[in-house]
């Protein structure tokens, strides 16, 4: 009986913690975009830096 007056505090205060962190999750926006950064990886981005960065570099290397 004795250990119920520290395990219920203790238990009490656990559950408090993990309330609190939950809800710093949701309100930091931890859980927005779940799928977003999957998709980023797969995206091919390679044929924009090839291009050139601007449209003089392609006539100074093609004069025709």
């Amino acid at each position: 009986m004795e250990s119920l007056y520290l395990l219920i505090p203790m238990s009490l205060l656990i559950a408090l913690g993990i309330g609190v962190i939950f809800w710093w999750f949701i309100r930091s926006g931890q859980s927005d975009d779940l799928e977003g950064p999957a998709w980023r990886i797969l995206q091919d981005d390679d044929a924009i830096r090839s291009k050139p960065s601007n449209a003089n570099d392609i006539n100074e290397k093609n004069p025709d």
